[in-house]
């Protein structure tokens, strides 16, 4: 199955979705979550009744309250990850598989972060990892990872417009 029909898998019955992107804008393609955030953001399709971007940047725990409190259906973490894969390759990781790649920048695990979540609410959550190429201090993306973000964008934008 495609990465695509996943997503649109996941998304159907979707009534709130929260996109919370996670990364380290500092360390090249680590940022690839909070650059698709505010991308979206400048699309100016957020609906705080139906649609919210969070860019938790290297804190999502931080961000617990607010996505609890706004109650979605939904929840979608983007993310740079280590999965062995090509510089841009993009999927989404099940939660059980997340101590198997490598996610480091942030100060809390994901793994602790979705559990956390799951304790006493009914939302669905996947995680989409994007494969990096670069982690070192840089404020750009690599082009093949900016290519996936962009790309993941206008997936996005097709199934929830």
């Amino acid at each position: 199955m495609s990465f695509e029909s996943q997503l649109d898998d996941f998304l159907t019955d979707c009534e709130k979705l929260i996109i919370l992107g996670v990364g380290n804008e500092l360390k090249c393609d680590d940022g690839v979550g909070p650059f698709i955030i505010k991308k979206l953001k400048e699309e100016d399709i957020e609906d705080k009744n139906k649609l919210l971007f969070i860019n938790a940047e290297t804190v999502p725990e931080n961000f617990t309250g607010k996505i609890r409190k706004e109650k979605p259906t939904h929840l979608i973490i983007v993310d740079a990850c280590l999965m062995g894969g090509q510089p841009g390759d993009i999927k989404i990781v099940d939660k059980y598989d997340f101590a198997n790649i490598g996610i480091s920048t942030h100060s809390m695990s994901l793994s602790f972060f979705v559990r956390y979540l799951e304790k006493d609410t009914d939302f669905g959550i996947i995680f989409i990892g994007i494969e990096p190429e670069s982690m070192d201090y840089s404020e750009n993306l690599t082009e093949n990872v900016e290519k996936t973000a962009y790309e993941f964008i206008d997936i996005l934008k097709g199934i929830i417009l």
